[in-house]
């Protein structure tokens, strides 16, 4: 139960960041930057009477019944928790703020922190296992039978979004839109990546057994030991093989120091680490859990 609260929480808040970084920066120059939300700017220039937020939950409707099917309950349930609040919220800002006025005149200056914004959301929401709607899930459709990454797969679904715009709004707006869609999959993708990365250490240690101890007990993490031979000095060591969190790293770095100040440490960055205690995909997966562990 915990971590389903947990889950939505992050949902939640990628969401509304989302919202935050669409309404506030691109709704007021009409930038349709791909996505559900970008045909429905366009359909209200054609329909101001109806909100955008209308338009958006009801295109996604449409959506979700396909995402039920292909990628699964869960991944679909989740979709549609951040769907109602992504819609909702937009039109809660719009009728709060009905005549709302851009920050800043810059069109490019909004582009670029709306897409910013939006994609930082975005990505939160999408390592989660869910979608915001729209086009999302067309991307993760696309993904699911590619192996492309998820900001080069929603490049390709916004941009006949992006064309749409540009025949609503005209060859300017849409170019910026262009512009948008490109920078908001580079964006994804390094966000998701950000959000993966771990820190996969290497220690050295006479005290391997305390620290391996303090590593499988303490922080619920797993380990391999590798049997060595001292270049130099050509005595046997023990070497300690784990993979764990940033904040994970700084605990075990800081009990090393403290119990073997001798002990080398070397760290490296990796990007994602798949299997139980890490992550999993949500697409090939839908319907896993994220365990506690890690390497046995």
């Amino acid at each position: 139960m915990n971590k389903m609260i947990k889950k939505l929480l992050i949902l939640t808040i990628g969401t509304l960041i989302l919202t935050f970084g669409f309404f506030f920066f691109i709704m007021p120059f009409n930038l349709t930057i791909g996505g559900i939300s970008g045909i429905a700017i366009s359909l209200n220039a054609f329909f101001p009477q109806i909100p955008t937020g209308i338009f958006v939950m009801i295109m996604d409707t449409i959506l979700y019944i396909i995402a039920f099917i292909i990628l699964g309950k869960s991944f679909g349930v989740l979709s549609i928790y951040c769907s109602f609040i992504f819609g909702g919220s937009t039109t809660l800002l719009e009728i709060l703020l009905p005549n709302f006025k851009p920050l800043t005149d810059d069109i490019l200056i909004n582009l670029i922190f709306g897409i910013i914004i939006s994609a930082i959301g975005m990505a939160l929401v999408i390592n989660q296992g869910a979608s915001t709607g729209g086009t999302d899930i067309i991307a993760m459709i696309i993904r699911k039978y590619l192996s492309i990454d998820v900001g080069k797969c929603m490049l390709v679904a916004d941009f006949f979004v992006v064309l749409l715009g540009m025949y609503t709004f005209g060859t300017k707006s849409g170019m910026y839109a262009m512009l948008g869609i490109c920078i908001n999959s580079i964006v994804i993708d390094k966000a998701i990546a950000g959000l993966n990365t771990r820190v996969n250490m290497m220690i050295t240690s006479d005290r391997y057994k305390e620290i391996n101890t303090y590593i499988i007990d303490q922080i619920s993490r797993g380990s391999t030991i590798f049997k060595a031979v001292g270049g130099f000095s050509d005595n046997e060591k023990f070497v300690i093989n784990t993979i764990v969190s940033r904040g994970e790293y700084i605990k075990i770095k800081n009990y090393v120091k403290s119990i073997d100040p001798k002990a080398f440490v070397c760290i490296s960055y990796v990007s994602e680490v798949l299997g139980e205690g890490f992550t999993y995909d949500p697409v090939d997966n839908p319907e896993l859990e994220i365990l506690p562990g890690g390497m046995s």
